[in-house]
Order: C-alpha cells, then sequence, then structure tokens
C-alpha cells in the first residue's frame, strides 16, 4: 500500500485553494503528500495563488513536490487523486446566474433554480473534460468533486461517465452539523449518528443521535431551531461574525422547518419552498456574487500579493480550510480503507425505498478502497418524495440538455422549477440566459 500521495487540484486559481493547501499540510499524519499539483485553465490567476503557495509549502513542508500548470498532461500524470472545485466562468458569471433571474423576479442563486442551472451547464463539459484527463493520464486516480452544482455534475456524471472513478461531495450538511454541534455544546460533528437523506441542497435529517450514548437529539435540537434558525449562541450575542445575507438564511431555517416538523431541513430549502420571501430580500442590484467579489476574492489575492512580494508567508492570515477537510477524510477512506462513514452524492439504486432508482441522492454511504457502499434509507415522506421526485425532473432534463443540445429541454427544467412561476417567465430568463452563456454551453437547437 502507498503509504505517500500525489494530489492534484483541478482549480488551482480558486480563493479557497490556499485555505485549502493549509488543511492538507495539517493533516499530513493522516494523509501525507509526496506531490502536489495546480491545474487551472486560467493562468494569470493561478499563477497569482501558486507562487504564494509556493512559499508556503516551502517553508512548512519543503519535503512535498510542488508544481502548477495548465497542461493537462503535465497535471494529470502520476497522480492518485484529483480534488477538483472548479467556478466555470469565475464569478463574473456567478454574478448573471443571480442577477439574470432576479429581474424576472425570481431565487437568483447560484446552486439552486435557474442560476443553478445556467452554472450547472457551465460545469459539465469541464468536469467531463478532467475525468477524461485523469483517465487518460491517471488510469487508477480517483477523482473527489466537491464543484458546484453537484446535483447537476454528479447526474451528468451519472450519464456520462458512469463507470469512472468519481465521487460527488458537498460541505453544506457538514457545515449546519458543526453548528448543530456548537448549538448542543458538542465539539465535533463527529460525535453524532446521523441519518440524512435527500438531493444535494435539497435534503433533510431524520435522525441525530450522540454516538457514544444513543441519546436521541431530535426534540434539543427542534427545540432550538423553531425559535432561533440555525444561528449559534455565538452569533445571537454578538461574539461571532457572520455575513449578513448568511444570518438571514440560517435564520429562515424556522419557516422551514415548521412545513415538516418531523425532521431537521437543509438550509437551501427556503430557495424552493419560500421564493417569493428570497426574492422580496434580495438586492437584485448586489448580489452574494458581489459580496464574495469584494470580500474574499479581493482579500486573498492581496494576501497572496503580499506574500509574493515579502517572499515569506510566515505571518499569513490565510487560515486552515476547516470545513474542507471531509475532503481528507474521503481521500484517507479510500487510501487507507478505513471504511468512513460519510454523505456522498450516488445513484439511489434503491437505498430510498420508494424513490426513482437512477436519481443522484445526497445519503451516508461507508467509503472504502473501492468507493461509496450506500446505506439503506427505507421510505421516505410523501412531502419530502414530492418535492424531490420535482426537483429530479429538473436535473436530468438539465442534463439532457446539454447531451441533446436541446433548448426544448432546457425551457421544461426551467418550467419544472419550484422557483419560476409559469413556462412564460421561463422562457424569458432561457433566452436571457442563453445569450449570457453562449461561449460557455453547448450549442442549443
Amino acid at each position: 500500500m502507498k503509504t505517500e500521495f500525489s494530489v492534484v487540484i483541478a482549480g488551482g486559481g480558486s480563493t479557497f485553494t490556499p485555505g485549502i493547501v493549509m488543511m492538507l499540510l495539517e493533516n499530513q499524519d493522516r494523509f501525507p503528500i509526496r506531490k502536489l499539483k495546480f491545474y487551472d485553465n486560467f493562468a494569470s490567476r493561478q499563477e497569482t495563488i501558486a507562487e504564494a503557495c509556493k512559499i508556503l509549502l516551502k517553508e512548512r513542508a519543503p519535503h512535498i513536490e510542488f508544481s502548477y500548470t495548465t497542461d493537462p498532461e503535465e497535471a494529470f500524470t502520476d497522480v492518485d487523486f484529483c480534488m477538483a472545485h472548479i467556478r466555470a466562468g469565475l464569478y463574473a458569471m456567478r454574478e448573471q446566474d443571480e442577477k439574470i433571474p432576479l429581474r424576472h423576479g425570481c431565487v437568483g442563486q447560484e446552486t439552486c433554480g435557474a442560476g443553478g442551472m445556467a452554472y450547472g451547464l457551465r460545469s459539465i463539459p469541464a468536469v467531463i473534460e478532467m475525468i477524461d484527463y485523469m483517465e487518460k493520464y491517471s488510469p487508477n486516480a480517483w477523482m473527489l468533486n466537491y464543484s458546484n452544482p453537484a446535483a447537476i455534475v454528479a447526474e451528468a456524471c451519472r450519464v456520462m461517465r458512469p463507470n469512472s472513478k468519481v465521487l460527488n461531495i458537498c460541505d453544506m450538511p457538514i457545515g449546519i452539523e458543526t453548528r448543530i454541534a456548537e448549538i448542543l455544546g458538542y465539539e465535533d460533528r463527529k460525535q453524532f449518528d446521523i441519518m440524512y437523506y435527500g438531493l444535494n441542497h435539497f435534503g433533510w435529517w431524520k435522525e441525530f443521535k450522540d454516538a457514544k450514548t444513543g441519546e436521541d437529539l431530535m426534540p434539543r435540537i427542534k427545540e432550538y431551531i423553531k425559535d432561533n434558525g440555525y444561528l449559534p449562541p455565538s452569533v445571537l450575542s454578538g461574539a461571532q461574525h457572520t455575513d449578513e445575507s448568511w444570518k438571514e438564511t440560517f435564520i429562515k431555517v424556522r419557516d422551514v422547518y415548521a412545513l415538516d416538523p418531523d425532521t431537521i431541513p437543509n438550509t437551501y430549502l427556503k430557495y424552493y419552498m419560500y421564493p417569493d420571501y428570497v426574492v422580496e430580500h434580495s438586492n437584485k442590484e448586489f448580489t452574494r456574487a458581489n459580496e464574495v467579489m469584494e470580500g474574499r476574492e479581493a482579500e486573498v489575492f492581496t494576501e497572496c500579493h503580499r506574500i509574493i512580494a515579502n517572499g515569506t508567508a510566515s505571518d499569513t492570515t490565510i487560515e486552515v480550510e476547516e470545513h474542507a477537510s471531509y475532503i481528507v477524510d474521503l481521500a484517507t477512506a479510500i487510501a487507507f480503507n478505513t471504511k468512513e462513514r460519510m454523505l456522498l452524492i450516488v445513484p439511489n439504486n434503491g437505498a430510498i425505498s420508494n424513490f426513482d432508482p437512477t436519481a443522484m441522492v445526497e445519503i451516508p454511504c461507508i467509503v472504502d478502497n473501492t468507493g461509496a457502499k450506500p446505506l439503506q434509507i427505507g421510505e421516505i415522506p410523501e412531502f419530502q418524495k414530492g418535492m424531490m421526485s420535482q426537483q429530479v425532473s429538473v436535473e436530468k432534463l438539465v442534463v439532457k440538455a446539454h447531451v441533446e443540445q436541446s433548448k426544448q429541454r432546457l425551457w421544461q427544467a426551467l418550467t419544472l422549477s419550484a422557483t419560476i412561476p409559469s413556462a412564460s417567465v421561463a422562457k424569458d430568463i432561457l433566452e436571457d440566459l442563453l445569450e449570457a452563456n453562449k461561449e460557455f454551453w453547448v450549442e442549443m437547437k
């Protein structure tokens, strides 16, 4: 068995990459790396991030061989894992994903509704291309994909590359479980035994237990969130800063929970259950994309330029992307056969017994050196099944639109979305999205 691994981070120019590098360094004891590469098709953007990370790695882990490239053969040759977090079109296109639907009075969000479909159609060809590079140059490697929108990307992988060694994963449930740990006074989300089911950014917890004692924690969680949503005490007291847009998302959980108090919801369900509220509380001129561009984007690149100018990262403000440690959990489970229990996006195949077997569902799996083994969920309630059936059809139609190069399929997908009120509004949004994405989407007829 290998004891050190070669990793390529696809999306080397991302502002999340430095924090992921820090996270990988912090986890060297359980997932040792011999070689780390960055790959991106945006050379100048990647160069800034990579040159700063080169200094960081030289100071903190000089034994790791580091390089960055825009050449696929160089990037994907001799790798054991590809950690993929790409954003085709960057934040400029995210801004369009958010603002175009809002102009038509509909939810403007990067992974939900019309914006999510637009982003998905940009992500599909980019992710499929990377799978092909990986299989050509390192056929035994695994791709750990956390590129958004994960639901559409996962469906495209199922349809277009069904036998590829790709695992699709999302950090949103992990983030919520971490908040619940703080709310309940636990140190770590891994102290819970949970049962979760749904689609990506579209799911529910039906069990929350203390992993050690078996205590049912659902009553305590419900009692808290019916009044406070997922805002932990540290935010409520002002001790911890959270962006206003996220505060609003976490507090809206109260209303999402009220609709089905038997379960605990994913925050993203607000976009499908309360789209009118979301639109009413959205700034059509300054969306989340603008927040990120003026905040995180500017901060990370400023810090990278400072590291490069000073020639040292000893006093860097770059922090470990702690939430991303789930990627190391996943890689370690495959590399060392740890049989870790993780939420992954996988073909249903009967795991949810009364739901489409071909749907890509987000459920707990046991991960070993052969991949993911889904756990059995059993039957789900009619309410969740109905919502999921509608949304999974949207995701399938988006992938069909790409494969068949069909504008008709995309119009159907938009019309079926719970975030869009009618076929006529869907058609207007479609025309605007086609124009905005003509450089990125396959040509649709």
